[in-house]
């Protein structure tokens, strides 16, 4: 897997979300067919990751976990829904 980042084609979101939430930054990359947006606020950072063809791999959620938050499984609250995860770690 590779995430290719694209942040600069979604700044409409980007800026959205910065401007509506605590996030401090956001970062949105491409996994394939998934898009993964990164957020880091002052006291968590999140990863979204969603796929509107399927529902999101396990392989993916572990990708994510490993190699954007850099935190191992246990550390995380994962909040599953279709098509979409929310993947959680508090600073």
């Amino acid at each position: 897997m590779k995430l290719i980042d694209v942040t600069n084609s979604h700044s409409h979101l980007v800026n959205s979300q910065l401007e509506n939430t605590d996030a401090v930054f956001i970062k949105v990359f491409s996994l394939g067919p998934t898009t993964v947006i990164f957020s880091g606020a002052p006291t968590h950072q999140d990863v979204i990751l969603q796929n509107k063809k399927r529902n999101i791999k396990n392989s993916e959620i572990h990708f994510a976990i490993e190699n954007i938050l850099n935190v191992t499984p246990e550390e995380v609250e994962i909040f599953p829904a279709p098509h979409l995860v929310e993947v959680s770690v508090k600073i």
